[in-house]
C-alpha cells in the first residue's frame, strides 16, 4: 500500500456534514469519500496521473 501523507484540513462545518453524509450514502469512510473527490476533480482537470 502507498505512503499516504496526513495533513490539517479546515472546513467549514455544514461542508463536512454534507461529505459525511455523502460517504455515508456510498458506504465510504469520511477521508475516503474526501480522496474520491479529490482524485475525480483532478482527474477532470487533467491534472491527475496515477503510476504504473
Amino acid at each position: 500500500m502507498p505512503k499516504k501523507k496526513a495533513f490539517v484540513l479546515r472546513i467549514n462545518p455544514e461542508m463536512m456534514e454534507a461529505i459525511e453524509k455523502w460517504a455515508q450514502d456510498e458506504f465510504r469512510s469520511t477521508n475516503g469519500q474526501i480522496e474520491y473527490i479529490l482524485s475525480q476533480a483532478l482527474k477532470k482537470a487533467g491534472r491527475y496521473k496515477k503510476k504504473s
